[in-house]
């Protein structure tokens, strides 16, 4: 018999939501047929796969050990190599700056030193965070850079704001704003560029159309230019869509690369400046949250990037 008392993080879910995170090596069809025969009972009684879980519930799932063990998590983040520099913090989120040359997920080579490592580490050194006391949760990123893009990064600490994260990503209430260096200045001084991208299958690599094709998704990225020198501009970027390698593939698609990308630039002016990770900077989050959101207070906050890009 496994037994689980529901935390504030596991609030809020439906029971089987909850089960397939709880115990993920429990087939689906074996949740219902236990559901069916009363072998899950939340606080004592049978009850409904739909049922809506509230903290201090138990749920008792009666079921062998060697059918389906409870999930362990990955405690990978002991072996993260430092704590992460924190732009900005409180009970819900934390705004950290991810460096070049760090992964925000592990991946096949590293899974020890990662950025969200690094927050799970700070977190848990601080008992913000204990996986021992929790059935499902861990703190996750809002978002990601990729691994040679610098640049601030959301986190929340809780499954309440990451539920809240997430749906003000996708409803327009966050906004990220990029600096990045370009090898030529745009033709003007502002724009947001309309486009269509596609990815590659197989490949990390994406192509840029004027014009809508099939498979090609529309993306709009806004750009103002800020500074200007020996013909490179220093640009301000604003994301309406977000796609991969939005920002890198969408600028050398104007024939204004960025600086160092080995990807879309132009690897003549790379080498002449020796510079060869794209001078991309997640500089700014900016939040929008509509009144009477969990998360309205963040709306008087604007997190900057503790470095900045220079043009050369």
């Amino acid at each position: 018999m496994k037994e689980f008392t529901i935390m504030s993080n596991d609030s809020g879910q439906r029971l089987d939501k909850f089960l397939m995170k709880a115990m993920p090596d429990l087939p689906k069809s074996m949740m219902y047929r236990l559901i069916r025969k009363k072998d899950i009972k939340l606080n004592g009684k049978r009850c409904e796969i739909s049922a809506m879980l509230s903290e201090g519930d138990v749920v008792r799932v009666y079921v062998k050990d060697d059918v389906a063990a409870v999930k362990k998590h990955d405690m990978s983040f002991l072996s993260a190599h430092t704590e992460p520099d924190i732009v900005y913090e409180d009970e819900n989120i934390i705004v950290v700056y991810k460096p070049v040359g760090l992964d925000s997920h592990g991946n096949g080579e590293n899974t020890c030193d990662t950025l969200i490592n690094r927050i799970k580490l700070y977190l848990y050194r601080k008992k913000e965070y204990l996986p021992d006391e929790e059935s499902t949760f861990a703190p996750a990123l809002c978002s990601r850079l990729d691994r040679n893009t610098s640049g601030i990064v959301t986190a929340a600490k809780t499954a309440a704001a990451l539920r809240e994260m997430n749906d003000g990503i996708k409803n327009g209430y966050v906004h990220k704003l990029y600096n990045c260096i370009t090898v030529k200045k745009p033709p003007k001084a502002s724009d947001i560029l309309t486009a269509y991208h596609y990815r590659q299958e197989g490949r990390n690599i994406v192509r840029i159309s004027d014009k809508p094709l099939d498979g090609y998704k529309e993306i709009r990225t806004g750009y103002r230019v800020l500074e200007e020198k020996s013909g490179m501009a220093l640009l301000e970027i604003k994301l309406f869509t977000g796609r991969t390698h939005q920002i890198r593939a969408s600028l050398a698609h104007i024939g204004c690369p960025i600086l160092g990308d080995g990807k879309y630039g132009n690897i003549a002016i790379n080498k002449r400046y020796g510079i060869f990770r794209q001078a991309l900077c997640a500089c700014r989050i900016e939040f929008d949250f509509p009144d009477g959101s969990p998360l309205e207070y963040l709306n008087r906050i604007s997190p900057v990037s503790p470095h900045k890009l220079k043009l050369p």
